[in-house]
């Protein structure tokens, strides 16, 4: 696997509260977040271990074996900083296409996610 995208940003929520956001987006009792356009589809969860870590499976049916790494640590601030790493399995899309996704989990994670925790 390539990495093709890497961002961390802090959340006002703790780890374990954001943790269980990236295992579950579809909580019934959260404010929904998970906005998916209709080039994309829900996650699957690979692999998780609460409360530092989630792999997601792919986003884009177009890219069904890419990843999502998710690290969560806590911030100063009592939050959470979150890392998420984007792997391409195979050959990498190209700069358009990378950019798109990357673009997607920032909006996705740290605007929607964000708000989703009243900020």
């Amino acid at each position: 696997m390539i990495e093709i995208g890497s961002r961390a940003r802090s959340l006002p929520a703790p780890p374990a509260t954001v943790w269980r956001s990236l295992v579950d987006p579809t909580q019934p009792s959260t404010r929904p977040w998970l906005n998916l356009l209709a080039d994309e589809m829900k996650p699957t969860v690979s692999s998780a271990d609460e409360p530092s870590t989630v792999v997601w499976s792919s986003l884009w049916p177009s890219r069904p074996d890419d990843q999502i790494h998710f690290d969560l640590e806590t911030a100063a601030d009592g939050g959470t900083l979150l890392r998420f790493t984007l792997l391409a399995a195979g050959d990498p899309p190209d700069q358009s296409k990378t950019g798109h996704l990357r673009f997607r989990l920032n909006q996705l994670l740290f605007a929607d996610l964000r708000y989703s925790y009243g900020q």
